[in-house]
């Protein structure tokens, strides 16, 4: 089953959007992570010269641009160091994830996939000093 999953600004500007497919039409939000991480790591890493990295959460030592994040060289990453960011940035709430419009609470919760379905990751920046 394909999903169509895009970033979106606040105001709900479509930023980034990737297609992904998914062997079942019932999956977890963790499982939509896993994908979606290990997608974006591997089209990073087959691009040997590509320094910017444009996925959901920040490599560590990445400097934040303002199309993704930039690598000092490119290396390649690992996909699963990505994948237990993404889960702390879901739980700390640097992002959340709306399935049709409808916000994801937990990481286990349940969903179904289909040709309609719209699935939107929207990234809250923090205020400085806050």
């Amino acid at each position: 089953m394909q999903v169509c999953v895009r970033d979106e600004s606040a105001s709900g500007q479509s930023l980034y959007e990737i297609s992904l497919e998914f062997l079942s039409e019932r999956i977890t939000v963790r499982e939509l992570l896993r994908e979606r991480v290990h997608h974006e790591v591997r089209e990073f890493n087959r691009q040997q010269d590509k320094l910017i990295f444009q996925g959901l959460v920040q490599p560590t030592d990445a400097e934040r641009t303002l199309n993704g994040s930039k690598l000092r060289a490119h290396r390649p990453l690992d996909w699963e160091a990505q994948f237990a960011l993404a889960l702390e940035g879901f739980t700390g709430k640097a992002f959340f994830v709306l399935i049709d419009n409808r916000q994801a609470e937990e990481l286990d919760e349940e969903f179904v996939v289909g040709p309609t379905t719209t699935v939107s990751f929207v990234k809250l920046t923090p205020l400085v000093g806050g």
